[in-house]
């Protein structure tokens, strides 16, 4: 079932998302709803909190990616994944810039620093305890729906300049005075 993503200002996107069980309610069908959600919005990653619920639960694809023409991306196919509970216990290595944007800030992109590696300690969909490391491009994607379940959006990364460059389109995102194409739920519409 695809669930609307609740947009910008939506006081859900600034929670520090809760650990759960493995006997949260639902949990099998709730990320399977998670990923059609993210596959309808075109997206390469969904955190809980932009569907509703303030728990430390994100899911990734970087299939979306992948260039046929640039080997590089090759290790981006198939790269799909659930973290429940996790924990970035070590960032390392040169920053890079990549310009990132949000399915629950639709139409607004920015650069945003980030380091190349990390290595986080989660639980899977089984609740198998993970340890792993990852660089490039799977790091961002992880670090950006990482920042989701600790209430932090990649405009928060952004230059005083940029967010004041900014600031009313996002007013608009919250009244929902912007059109999409996946469904939405705005925390100021009328």
């Amino acid at each position: 079932m695809i669930l609307p993503i609740v947009a910008y200002g939506d006081p859900v996107l600034r929670k520090e998302g809760e650990e759960i069980t493995k006997d949260y309610p639902n949990l099998d069908i709730l990320i399977s709803n998670m990923f059609d959600t993210m596959y309808n919005a075109q997206g390469v990653g969904l955190a809980a909190p932009q569907i509703g619920l303030a728990i430390r639960l994100f899911i990734v694809d970087t299939t979306p990616f992948v260039d046929e023409e640039d080997p590089e991306t090759e290790q981006l196919k198939d790269f799909k994944k659930v973290f429940i509970n996790a924990w970035i216990e070590e960032e390392d290595g040169e920053e890079f810039v990549f310009n990132e944007g949000c399915l629950s800030i639709p139409d607004i992109r920015g650069d945003v620093d980030r380091l190349e590696r990390i290595k986080i300690r989660y639980v899977d969909e089984n609740f198998q305890e993970q340890v792993e490391v990852y660089d490039g491009l799977k790091a961002r994607v992880i670090q950006h729906e990482y920042d989701h379940i600790d209430g932090i959006l990649f405009t928060d990364y952004l230059s005083p300049l940029r967010k004041n460059m900014i600031k009313k389109k996002l007013a608009k995102i919250s009244k929902g005075q912007i059109s999409v194409a996946y469904r939405m739920k705005f925390p100021l519409a009328k």
